[in-house]
């Protein structure tokens, strides 16, 4: 049943809230398309914490990837908002002139960020220290982190998409959306009617295969591309025809196995800087005795959240809570990060035992969590330090700006609530999900959490929370 509370110690509502609030009511009542579905709402006052409004609010409910406000808030907490990863260059080898004799190894720990920049800057480094000549391996080191590449619940249809990409302590990005684990595969008409379509991938590699089954058409002919990568490989197979002088097909496919995806692309900035190796190349540890040579840093978390929050970037909730584990417990694993995020949560007084947490981005359909308590997090962390860097991960409504709108640019258009909602999206199929902070009409702040499960289409429920929050907006 719903709840509503219009009045609290600190919280004084006057007859135009109370309409409000009796408004909110009678849309979750009477809203077709909750009918059959579960709706848990939860209202507080940003200022006092009090709950104002609430609708199953203590009902265990998938939060999709608002789960991401339960990762950046303990990955702040734990980790600070200035922590970096780090991927560094050792040898165990010995220098004399400009030969090195010894394994060359590249020790990953964790960092999304890394691109193929970032790679040639490290090969830069050996070259400037004097290194000409290899004579040993190039060695992939990705232990920072377990085995362990998928998440548990992680369905087998996502696998090949950039929100299932596989997780390793050494990983590469193609851009700096920082998908890591993935390449751009672009896909452009060719010449002339009858040729085949021009592919590239984006970094070049010779780490992934493709194979070109597609055909240039007339320009009024279908624009029918699929580009599919098959379990435990990679061979991109790209099918299908696509119209003479249409703009490029793209789509952000995963790699199977990221650490060799990493080697490739830093083997490329070895040739790059005219560095000869004289071996093989191949996966293993570190030793304890190697000498490192070089390090590159990656941006700092608080800027690494713009990425993940904005853009619901599943890929980076599920590295930092590997990196909790790692830092925190010195496993890095989902089982010891998940135990970091659940202290995490209590040292911010946000009670994790009636919760099931999976993962770290929300992708699970196991994940069970209650909008009360989700709306108690974000009254919580308003009194932390690292507050600001938060808030100013969350999309914001109505914003155009890719990096600042992020998957609310679209939503909310309404000119008066431009700028007023600082909010997390979420969906996974039969879920949808909206939690943050709105300042209302008369400049006072509210929290909400909104997660709307058993949709019979998950397109229902976005509509359903910007009426609420529109009508939140008028308290």
């Amino acid at each position: 049943m719903p709840s509503i509370h219009p009045q609290q110690d600190n919280v004084k509502a006057n007859a135009s809230q109370k309409e409000v609030l009796g408004q909110l009511n009678q849309l979750v009542l009477n809203e077709p398309n909750l009918k059959g579905a579960i709706a848990g709402i939860s209202i507080r006052s940003a200022k006092s914490g009090e709950i104002l409004y609430q609708h199953a609010g203590d009902v265990r409910l998938r939060p999709a990837s608002n789960l991401k406000l339960l990762t950046a808030a303990t990955a702040l907490s734990a980790l600070g908002e200035n922590y970096q990863f780090s991927t560094e260059i050792l040898t165990d080898g010995e220098l004399v002139g400009n030969k090195l004799t010894g394994n060359l190894y590249i020790k990953g720990k964790g960092d999304p960020t890394l691109r193929q920049q970032d790679l040639d800057l490290l090969a830069k480094k050996i070259k400037k220290a004097g290194v000409d000549v290899i004579f040993g391996n190039i060695i992939a080191d990705d232990s920072w982190y377990d085995e362990e590449r998928y998440s548990i619940d992680l369905t087998w249809s996502d696998e090949t998409y950039y929100y299932g990409s596989a997780v390793s302590g050494l990983t590469a990005s193609p851009n700096k959306d920082y998908d890591s684990g993935t390449v751009i595969v672009q896909v452009s008409p060719g010449k002339k009617v009858g040729s085949k379509a021009h592919i590239s991938l984006q970094p070049t590699n010779n780490y992934v295969k493709i194979i070109n089954n597609t055909k240039t058409v007339q320009k009024e002919g279908k624009n029918e591309i699929d580009i599919i990568r098959e379990h435990g490989e990679n061979v991109i197979t790209i099918e299908g025809t696509i119209p003479v002088h249409s703009n490029p097909v793209q789509e952000w496919m995963t790699v199977w196995e990221p650490t060799g995806f990493a080697l490739d692309l830093f083997k490329q900035s070895l040739v790059k800087q005219g560095i000869h190796v004289i071996g093989t190349e191949g996966i293993a540890k570190t030793p304890q005795n190697a000498t490192r040579l070089a390090t590159d840093k990656s941006i700092p978390l608080k800027e690494l959240l713009v990425p993940f929050m904005k853009l619901s970037n599943n890929g980076h909730g599920e590295t930092l809570v590997k990196e909790m584990g790692q830092v925190k417990k010195g496993e890095g694993s989902w089982e010891q990060g998940i135990n970091v995020v659940k202290e995490e949560l209590r040292k911010m007084g946000v009670d994790p035992s009636s919760m099931v947490i999976r993962d770290g981005s929300g992708i699970s359909h196991v994940n069970l969590i209650s909008a009360n308590d989700i709306s108690k997090l974000l009254y919580s962390v308003q009194s932390q330090s690292w507050f600001p860097a938060f808030l100013d991960s969350l999309p914001v409504a109505g914003n155009s700006e890719r990096l600042i709108g992020g998957s609310l640019r679209y939503r909310l258009k309404n000119p008066e609530l431009t700028g007023k909602v600082k909010a997390k999206t979420g969906t996974i199929r039969t879920v949808s999900s909206l939690s943050g902070y709105v300042e209302t009409k008369s400049e006072e702040k509210l929290i909400f959490s909104i997660l709307l499960n058993n949709l019979m289409d998950d397109a229902h429920g976005k509509p359903i929370e910007d009426k609420i929050v529109t009508l939140l907006y008028e308290y």
